[in-house]
């Protein structure tokens, strides 16, 4: 058995990367013992490195968080730095979560070269079907790796809520009159707000 400091030490990366890779699940055998300590077993034997491409996904619903993309993609590739991957690619996208037709990430599933996909919060792939998604990357050996299980903002959660609200009103009074009647409400929703 060898602890976790042991495990940094002989791949040269520091003690915070390798509590990375144990949380991640990339150390096969590693457990932790009720005192806290990470241990490895004596027959844990390191792969060789295999060839990771590594793509950072970030994604806002609207442009006006356009700020918050920019700072969302940062996060993503700090985090893959601090665990010593190189990013192959940074893939920033505009569009509501619920929306199918997000040219960059159907790119990217198209493709098929990615072995690891980061990405904030799952929802920031899609609000609906996530599980479909990773269905696909597992086909192409492509793992997704979501860094913050906590749940998305208001902001995205509201205009992802509207794109709803929209796409069923179309279907139901037609193109134009879903402007007007989605505008009402809105309004409604805002003013509730208020209250």
């Amino acid at each position: 058995m060898k602890k976790l400091r042991d495990y940094a030490n002989e791949h040269g990366v520091t003690y915070r990367t390798a509590y990375s890779h144990f949380r991640l699940g990339l150390i096969e055998g590693a457990y932790q013992l009720p005192s806290s300590t990470i241990v490895i077993p004596d027959s844990y034997v390191a792969s060789k490195p295999e060839h990771k491409y590594t793509i950072t996904y970030a994604r806002v619903s609207s442009s006006e968080n356009k700020d918050n993309l920019n700072s969302q993609s940062q996060r993503l590739y700090d985090f893959c730095i601090a665990n010593g991957w190189v990013v192959n690619e940074v893939i920033k996208e505009i569009g509501s979560g619920i929306n199918d037709a997000r040219p960059k990430l159907a790119k990217i599933l198209k493709e098929g070269k990615a072995t690891q996909i980061i990405v904030e919060h799952k929802d920031r792939l899609s609000i609906f079907g996530f599980n479909y998604i990773k269905e696909l990357c597992n086909k192409f050996n492509c793992k997704i790796i979501i860094i913050n299980e906590a749940k998305t903002e208001k902001e995205d959660i509201l205009q992802d809520f509207i794109s709803i609200i929209t796409s069923f009103c179309a279907k139901i009074y037609g193109q134009r009159r879903s402007k007007r009647n989605t505008e009402k409400i809105i309004k409604e929703l805002c003013c509730d707000k208020i209250k």
